[in-house]
């Protein structure tokens, strides 16, 4: 059922909507191309269809690179029927060398164009390659160009809304991670509920999705007449992203520790009996902060951070104070540094004397 959904979700039925004009008008002008290529008019909506993807700019990408690849499968052709009659050593031969072009950098979706052009003039142009490439060409460019136009003019998409909600879901899932660990700490050992010992991979998982729904967002910005009607500051996107992916990282950490404290036997490490109840408090009120939404209440937000950053103080405290024991290395200063770690990564900017990371420049954007 997930996949159905997915196949009929509100974005997909719109780009299937514009490939259906995008096709029906590619294929109402093919006839008035020059010459010969109003007699290959049905190549035309194929180029109004290899133009249509999510975002404008992706579609003017994916339009000049399969046309790219075109010209030079065409071009491979003209070469290979130059130099005789095509014979399935030869067809071989070029059709190898068109999938070798097709790693050339910058081509992208053309690559698999370029044999794929190769072979339609040999088989399908045969004695009238010159006027089947000629029209091949005209047509897909003819389509290519109502692709691009169509998804520009109507309704050009804006994955903002994904990109934003996407954010907030991973910092309530953090946060959520963060509470059972500190609730655990406070059942009986060892505990009964134990899901979260098993969330390490979705979270990574979480975060990488969250990063291709951003880039996506910033993606269908580009050449998109629509941003200005819905501005969003993606550079704080992706600085939120990276705070989260470090706070990721570090919760997948205090994941490992914790896991390995209560149901390992043979790792060389614990957690004492009387760090348990500070760590579980300090570990509870950086996931309520973690979990706070960063366009809320900013008094509310800073307050959460003054209350963490206190909890985690107050366990460093404790900690400090309790005797060494003999042979057992404390995992307590390994969480504790975790803790520490994820309240710098999302402070609120006014709390400390000098930047966050990443505030001083634009994220990097891969």
């Amino acid at each position: 059922m997930a996949g159905l959904s997915a196949a009929f979700a509100a974005q997909r039925l719109q780009l299937a909507g514009k490939a259906a004009i995008a096709a029906g008008l590619a294929f109402a002008i093919a006839p008035l191309m020059p010459g010969a290529a109003s007699h290959y008019a049905y190549y035309a909506p194929l180029g109004a269809l290899v133009a249509m993807y999510h975002n404008v700019a992706g579609s003017v990408k994916q339009g000049a690179q399969a046309l790219a690849g075109l010209a030079m499968g065409i071009g491979l052709a003209f070469v290979l029927v130059s130099i005789g009659a095509p014979s399935p050593l030869t067809v071989a031969v070029f059709m190898g060398v068109g999938v070798l072009l097709g790693g050339l950098p910058g081509i992208g979706s053309g690559s698999d164009w370029i044999p794929t052009a190769a072979l339609l003039v040999l088989l399908v142009g045969g004695s009238n390659a010159e006027d089947f490439s000629y029209g091949y060409l005209v047509q897909m460019a003819a389509g290519v160009a109502v692709g691009i136009a169509v998804n520009f003019l109507i309704f050009p998409p804006l994955h903002l809304n994904a990109a934003a909600s996407s954010l907030a879901d991973l910092r309530v899932a953090l946060g959520k991670q963060l509470l059972d660990m500190g609730a655990a700490l406070k059942e009986k050992w060892p505990p009964e509920h134990e899901d979260w010992s098993r969330r390490s991979d979705e979270l990574a998982e979480a975060a990488r999705s969250v990063r291709h729904l951003v880039k996506e967002a910033d993606a269908s910005r580009r050449a998109n007449p629509r941003r200005k009607l819905h501005p969003r500051d993606m550079d704080q996107d992706f600085r939120d992203l990276q705070d989260l992916e470090r706070v990721t990282f570090h919760i997948q950490d205090m994941t490992d520790v914790l896991s390995d404290v209560i149901w390992e036997d043979d790792v060389p490490y614990a957690i004492p009996l009387q760090d348990n109840e500070p760590l579980a408090d300090a570990i509870t009120a950086t996931g309520q902060l973690v979990s706070t939404d960063t366009d809320g209440n900013e008094q509310g937000r800073r307050d959460r951070y003054d209350a963490a950053k206190a909890a985690v103080e107050a366990c460093m405290a404790a900690t400090a104070r309790r005797p060494a024991d003999q042979g057992t290395v404390p995992a307590s200063e390994s969480v504790l540094l975790s803790l520490h770690r994820i309240l710098r990564a999302v402070r609120p900017q006014d709390q400390a004397g000098r930047p966050r990371p990443g505030d001083e420049a634009q994220a990097p954007r891969p």
